[in-house]
């Protein structure tokens, strides 16, 4: 499989890493969006939130149970934005699952 993700996830290609354990990767995004941002993706390798299924859904408990703690230790207590696209038309440009974490400025409503 030719997913940019995936060899990041498998020290393939090397990221900016906050946290790694056997489940998933966070890393600082190479194009930020905000004073943070960071990506947080599963090691295996799920398409996007279209194919979560009872298989899989436990590393998305997992990555939300670790984007708290990432939050509270990187002091983000005015608040951040987790978004994850599904599809090209949404802006998924990479197919693997990942959520960005956003934080660091004002980030209104509809999002710019």
């Amino acid at each position: 499989m030719d997913c940019l993700f995936c060899k990041i996830a498998a020290g393939e290609i090397p990221s900016n890493k906050l946290y790694e354990d056997q489940w998933m990767t966070a890393f600082y995004d190479i194009d930020p969006q905000a004073p943070v941002h960071f990506l947080v993706i599963p090691k295996q390798h799920i398409g996007s939130v279209s194919e979560i299924n009872a298989d899989n859904s436990q590393v998305v408990a997992r990555i939300f149970e670790r984007i708290a703690i990432l939050a509270k230790e990187l002091g983000l207590t005015d608040g951040y934005r987790v978004v994850t696209n599904i599809g090209a038309a949404a802006g998924q440009t990479v197919p693997h699952l990942h959520f960005h974490v956003l934080a660091g400025r004002n980030l209104g409503w509809p999002p710019g």
